[in-house]
């Protein structure tokens, strides 16, 4: 077979390729971000309580219970893209995130239907992250291996943008239907509007992958006659805990950032919802045009130093970012959200690379949907709903920067460990 890392696929299906990439991450981001921005409507409907906050926690559990799914989404579509094609999980994968997030649009709530509501969204989010879990590490793998050695961080940046894009879009609906509607319309079918357009985005990314050719590589020693997790399991074993390692701040600095943050600035902040989501739309705004941009750096510079200063900048400045973000003024809040985006691009831009070029071809996917997916279970989906918890424990509202701190601190030193990939041919 022809080597993935030299510049043999042509323009036109490069393009297909990165558009392919690009759309499946727009709505497995989209799904999760509108989540995350009416988290305090869906805790009230769904699991109503005396208390607000303890709805809002309940509803960020069923936001992780959907992430906890993604480590055995990464096992099954991790064995689908090492021993059958990288296309066949982008094609599933999509389909089996988008009809969730329709019925997630329609569900009855508890007002309707009792615990049985509460029930009926849990197992949706859960399969929504079981589709998570091969959706962004597949997507990685399939345009990595397409890509040119040396641009390979420019290209593989671009699932980042469907991704952050797919948020960026979720952040805009909201705002749009949270400005043209009244706050009851909101609350009593308004928030059901973003996840029944989220079918069409679904649709839109599937009619893109079905006519797709798959990879141009393949293991020197063809794929595993066993289970490739299983396998990656074994044998990456390190380079998968030093991909666990990280990639903590990247999980945990994001959701703070650009999900949790839009709450927290409602309750504690006392600014309003809708100025709250447009400046959420401004930075990653932001965010989305930084991303290409440092996917090209590293390719100038290497991985392991743009990572180092994202996880490095989160370490020193997430506790001023956040000061900063504490007044009820939209230019600072703006101007601290725009710092975490900088920060979260170092991470985002250069990210995808490195996961490519950490794992052998026969393993890759496998290696890559487990081990990214367990940090993202792990980290990731609990990143809020820790936030929330410790804000309600400690009546500090700023007591959730710390933990972001040390887990910056522990992907700093794992970042530092890691091997250069940049410029280097993909490992077989």
């Amino acid at each position: 077979m022809s080597d993935a890392n030299t510049a043999y696929v042509d323009t036109k299906t490069r393009r297909k390729v990165i558009a392919a990439g690009v759309s499946g991450n727009v709505l497995e981001w989209y799904d999760f971000g509108v989540y995350g921005f009416f988290a305090p409507i869906i805790g009230r409907l769904f699991f109503p309580s005396d208390d607000p906050t303890v709805s809002l926690i309940a509803a960020f559990g069923a936001f992780a219970a959907g992430f906890l799914m993604r480590p055995i989404g990464g096992f099954i579509f991790g064995h689908i893209g090492d021993k059958i094609g990288r296309k066949q999980v982008l094609v599933v994968s999509v389909i089996l995130m988008a009809i969730p997030t329709g019925i997630v649009g329609i569900l009855p709530t508890h007002a309707s239907i009792g615990i049985s509501a509460a029930i009926m969204l849990v197992a949706m989010r859960m399969l929504q992250g079981l589709s998570v879990g091969g959706e962004y590490t597949g997507s990685v793998v399939f345009v990595a291996e397409h890509a040119p050695i040396k641009r390979r961080g420019f290209i593989t940046s671009w699932t980042q943008v469907g991704a952050v894009g797919g948020i960026l879009l979720g952040s805009g609906i909201s705002a749009l239907v949270t400005n043209l509607l009244t706050d009851d319309q909101v609350a009593q079918w308004g928030w059901r509007i973003p996840f029944l357009l989220g079918i069409l985005v679904g649709v839109v990314g599937l009619l893109i992958r079905r006519h797709l050719p798959d990879t141009p590589i393949e293991a020197t020693d063809g794929p595993p006659s066993g289970s490739p997790a299983i396998e990656a399991i074994r044998t990456e074993w390190r380079a998968m805990g030093k991909m666990i390692g990280y990639t903590i701040i990247n999980a945990v600095g994001f959701y703070i950032a650009f999900v949790y943050v839009l709450t927290w600035l409602v309750d504690q902040v006392k600014e309003p919802r809708s100025d709250a989501l447009d400046i959420n739309t401004i930075a990653m705004t932001v965010l989305l045009v930084l991303i290409p941009f440092v996917g090209w750096l590293s390719d100038k510079v290497g991985r392991k130093p743009v990572l180092a200063f994202g996880a490095g900048g989160f370490m020193i400045l997430s506790y001023p970012l956040i000061l900063l973000m504490h007044h009820p003024n939209f230019a600072l809040i703006l101007t601290g959200q725009v710092g975490f985006a900088v920060l979260v691009a170092a991470l985002l831009g250069a990210g995808p690379a490195n996961l490519s070029e950490m794992f052998p071809s026969r393993v890759r996917v496998s290696a890559m949907s487990v081990g990214y997916n367990v940090s993202m279970a792990i980290f990731g989906g609990t990143t809020p709903l820790i936030a929330a918890w410790l804000l309600n424990r400690t009546h500090n509202d700023l007591s959730f920067v710390w933990y972001m701190i040390a887990c910056a601190a522990v992907s700093l030193v794992a970042t530092l460990m890691l091997r250069e990939g940049a410029g280097k041919p993909l490992p077989k």
